[in-house]
């Protein structure tokens, strides 16, 4: 890396808001990711091209994931998670690029992601159980757990973003090391150990993520009311 990651110079500024080398690398990541969805959903057929039958697959397992890990309907999720895994996969990748640092690196992009989830967390949690109902849960299982059910949500959050950075960022920095005292070759087979441990950070955070939504829409599925399903006390 060239610098710290704790401390960002804005490549230029669009008036008052300066824009960083992680905010011009995630411009791209999402151009290319979004070139790629329109160029394989483009011709969908009943005989898929290579394309789409690989992004049937991802579909596939994406929904098996879901459903094995929120016990819900992967349809509501399946689009955030996707967007998710998607990204931080390719974003880690992204270290592979000579003079890229990836965005992952940076603690303002994970913090980004984490506060995605959280806010996602609210949003299906309400939209599952009501306002009212999901404040309830803070109250679970006593009302003296409310002040340790809040502080979760934000540790669970800050932990989110900790595990993220610190194992993109120690990969980069290490290669970055070697890479300047070795030469070009000899860390070859350390960024193919960070190309893997992108791919499984990308899947622990996607993970992470399905398991904190699915804890706020536990026994419950987007678009049955507050409290569904049968009466307590009636067989």
């Amino acid at each position: 890396m060239n610098g710290s990651p704790l401390v960002l110079e804005p490549v230029f500024r669009l008036g008052p808001v300066p824009i960083t080398e992680p905010v011009l690398v995630t411009w791209a990541i999402m151009a290319l990711l979004v070139a790629l969805s329109v160029a394989v959903t483009r011709k969908l057929s009943l005989q898929p091209s290579r394309g789409q039958a690989a992004l049937e697959l991802f579909v596939d397992t994406l929904n098996g994931q879901i459903r094995d890990t929120m016990q819900a309907d992967p349809g509501p999720f399946r689009a955030l998670i996707g967007t998710i895994f998607a990204y931080v996969l390719v974003a880690n990748c992204s270290a592979l690029v000579p003079g890229i640092e990836p965005p992952t690196a940076h603690l303002e992009t994970d913090a980004a992601l984490a506060l995605i989830v959280l806010g996602a967390t609210f949003y299906f949690g309400i939209r599952t159980r009501g306002t009212w109902g999901y404040l309830k849960t803070f109250a679970e299982p006593t009302w003296v757990m409310i002040p340790l059910n809040i502080v979760e949500q934000f540790t669970r959050t800050f932990s989110l973003i900790v595990r993220l950075f610190g194992n993109i960022m120690s990969g980069v920095f290490i290669v970055g090391i070697i890479l300047s005292l070795a030469g070009l070759l000899v860390p070859i087979p350390l960024m193919a150990l960070d190309l893997l441990t992108g791919a499984v950070q990308a899947y622990i955070f996607a993970v992470l993520s399905m398991v904190f939504i699915g804890a706020a829409v536990a026994d419950q599925q987007p678009g049955q009311p507050a409290g569904g399903g049968q009466p307590r006390g009636k067989s």
